[in-house]
């Protein structure tokens, strides 16, 4: 939430932030739903892409996309989480010793938090599941101590009528409505992740029980806790001019400094950043495992070496190919720190599109369930999952569009590039038999935003022109 809080916060202010959260919550609730339901039938390591071969096994072609573009999603989500960390770090520095980093330091952080996700997750194999029991409770602390010294050393408390009520927009955009809602990347970025369960739950007992539960606990958890975590930081921001215009690497460090002063601000960023690590480290735990499983079905290339595991029972040719595209995609932000936020987007839609292909399944063919597990939506499975799929489509359309207004080469969402690449990409592996495509496929599409943004940003290059490079590229 802390990442991405400047998104709603420049797009409809505290009106946008608060009611943005609460419905899209709402409907990412209907979503878990959906995907326990699957998950109490299909307990398994493959997750999204698994439940769709079972459920649609005439139609394989539908499982090889979803377990392509679910596979990419983990590695954006990560990369993205560990991005953050690498901002948070360079906040820490700015606020402690007064230094602005430049970009292409943050980037050797965010490589270096990259790489260190990836010592974890391929020599702590057994720990990962103490950090994550760990993460929760430092997660509900931290919230808690946030909350507190927010509320108590806030100089100012804002009212509630500006908390829930006060309008702002710094996008360009007229529309007040659209404005509000390119602010629920904040909310959907955050909120999504609750499928992960099913990774690790061949490694659960009873997991027909206990993964749907974390899928639906993940939701409620998160939609309560996050909401008094956002409702302190509305009453306690200070100056949203103030955040909008820092100078710091990540604008919430703004926020803090002007609503706590600076010791408060490095001991509340500390926990934050330590938060957002544990939880970037088990999204390559996620693509690791989604790796060994695609391996284990055929469905991935080099078969034997995604499928080897080391001593310390860890798939870490899995876990080093997402850091090391986690590597490629963090030197977007040296181009521009507009990258940040097109990662944020790519991130939040890959998932997206990846609970879109089981869900619809389920809407299609509402038979495809025949031996339903013990978590059961019963009559109530139909329409809920009409109304997740229909909030999907809707929250992948809109994640893709200008977030400013006028538009150009500077502030374009350069999400749309990455996404329609990786589509492209993963397609065009399914009507090919050269699968090297598939491996290298991904890499160079994400690479393409290193390209774009570098050219941009040294060259000055209009916007047409930037299309005409990208269009070339694809060609190649």
């Amino acid at each position: 939430m802390s990442s991405a809080f400047q998104t709603g916060l420049f797009s409809g202010g505290p009106l946008g932030l608060f009611w943005g959260w609460n419905i899209c919550s709402l409907f990412m609730l209907l979503i878990s739903f959906s995907l326990a339901e699957i998950c109490s039938a299909y307990p398994t390591m493959g997750g999204l892409y698994f439940w769709v071969c079972k459920m649609k096994p005439d139609t394989p072609v539908l499982g090889f996309c979803t377990g392509w573009i679910y596979s990419i999603a983990m590695v954006f989500t990560g990369t993205s989480g560990n991005l953050s960390v690498a901002l948070y770090l360079a906040s820490l520095a700015e606020v402690g010793r007064g230094r602005t980093l430049t970009r292409v330091e943050i980037a050797a952080i965010a490589w270096g938090v990259n790489i260190a996700s990836g010592i974890i997750n391929t020599v702590g194999t057994k720990a990962i599941g103490g950090m994550s029991s760990f993460n929760l409770w430092w997660t509900l602390g931290g919230t808690f101590v946030l909350v507190i010294t927010l509320l108590v050393k806030a100089p100012v408390k804002n009212t509630a009528n500006f908390v829930f009520t006060d309008y702002e927009n710094f996008t360009g955009w007229g529309n007040r409505g659209f404005v509000v809602l390119l602010g629920f990347l904040q909310a959907v970025y955050t909120l999504e992740g609750c499928e992960t369960a099913a990774q690790v739950a061949e490694e659960a007992r009873r997991p027909e029980i206990l993964a749907p539960l974390a899928v639906v606990g993940s939701i409620v958890g998160s939609w309560l806790i996050g909401l008094a975590y956002m409702l302190a930081l509305l009453f306690s921001v200070q100056s949203i001019a103030n955040v909008q215009a820092t100078s710091y690497a990540i604008p919430i460090a703004q926020l803090y400094y002007d609503a706590v002063g600076k010791r408060l601000t490095l001991m509340c960023l500390t926990v934050v950043a330590l938060a957002q690590f544990m939880a970037a480290v088990t999204a390559f735990t996620a693509s690791s495992r989604l790796f060994y499983a695609l391996s284990r079905d055929n469905a991935f290339p080099m078969k034997s070496w995604f499928m080897a595991l080391n001593r310390f029972q860890a798939p870490y040719w899995g876990v080093w190919v997402s850091v090391l595209i986690g590597c490629i995609i963090s030197c977007a932000y040296i181009g521009s720190a507009v990258a940040f936020n097109a990662i944020l987007s790519s991130a939040a839609i890959a998932v997206m599109l990846s609970y879109l292909q089981p869900i619809l399944i389920r809407v299609l063919w509402p038979s495809t369930l025949p031996e339903p597990g013990p978590f059961n939506l019963g009559r109530w499975s139909w329409p809920i999952n009409l109304a997740s799929a229909l909030f999907t489509v809707f929250i992948c359309v809109l994640f893709i569009l200008p977030i400013a207004h006028p538009t150009n080469s500077l502030n374009m969402n350069y999400a749309v590039v990455a996404i329609g690449g990786v589509i492209a990409i993963v397609v065009g592996g399914c009507l090919s038999s050269q699968m090297f495509i598939m491996l290298t496929g991904p890499v160079l599409a994400l690479f393409s935003i290193v390209v774009a943004a570098n050219a941009i940003v040294v060259h000055d290059w209009e916007f047409n022109d930037c299309h005409l490079l990208l269009l070339r590229f694809y060609r190649l």
